[in-house]
């Protein structure tokens, strides 16, 4: 990813979302823009680099563009935006909106303590919510793979970055057997894998390229992988040197 880069981003007079035309869940109560940051954060975290949005709310009439920053941030790009920027972003991405009471109140407490980086609360409210999807609905339902997400973003923004690997490894994976190929979903679960697994020392590296590389090679034409195997057969190179 680069700061050429620059997504789409559609909010319709309902307060539907879309993201480069695939459709976003955008739970009750929160509003639509807190959940454009939350899908581009992790992106750009992940990236070291600004993230470019073009937005156009039809609930306001505007059109503006933003970065969101490595660090979570937003930033107005060229043209200044005509309304407010999206609020503080919450470091996540929410699961289901069809989850409601109790679930919903445990993903706000979640997000509210990722703000403050206040990740072992945060850690221990995204592991309850995942546990409590893969028991309603499976562990490859849509609900519970955006709960993994949610999960591995805070894995990763917390430091925890073997587990970070492996979660994203297994998301990519898991994306694309429900979705198929090209889809942006698995695009991004493949890129956090590799960029969590760039950060680990070389004890923890080794043990888990194999897995990463497979998964590059499995989810996308192997051209489209290139740079980033190139870059894992060099650090892997370093280790065993």
């Amino acid at each position: 990813m680069n700061t050429s880069t620059r997504y789409q981003v559609h909010i319709s007079r309902d307060g539907q979302l879309h993201i480069d035309s695939e459709p976003q869940v955008v739970p009750d109560g929160v509003d639509p823009s807190q959940v454009v940051v939350q899908v581009l954060h992790i992106e750009a975290a992940g990236s070291g680099l600004p993230v470019l949005v073009q937005v156009r709310d039809e609930r306001s009439n505007a059109h503006f563009d933003m970065q969101v920053m490595p660090d979570g941030t937003t930033q107005a790009a060229e043209t200044p935006p005509a309304t407010p920027q999206p609020t503080a972003p919450q470091p996540v991405a929410a699961p289901s909106g069809q989850q409601k009471g109790s679930l919903f109140d445990q993903l706000a407490a979640a997000q509210a303590a990722g703000r403050a980086h206040d990740f072992d609360t945060a850690i221990a409210a995204a592991d309850d919510i995942l546990q409590q999807l893969t028991a309603e609905q499976g562990d490859t339902a849509s609900g519970t793979l955006e709960a993994a997400q949610f999960r591995a973003d805070l894995a990763y923004l917390s430091g925890e970055h073997a587990f970070a690997t492996a979660s994203w490894t297994w998301l990519a994976l898991a994306w694309f057997d429900r979705l198929g190929p090209g889809k942006r979903r698995t695009q991004v679960a493949a890129q956090n894998a590799a960029q969590a697994w760039m950060h680990l020392p070389p004890h923890e590296a080794g043990p888990l390229a194999s897995d990463l590389v497979n998964m590059l090679l499995e989810v996308a034409a192997p051209e489209r992988t290139a740079t980033m195997r190139a870059q894992i057969t060099g650090k892997l190179g370093q280790v065993n040197n």
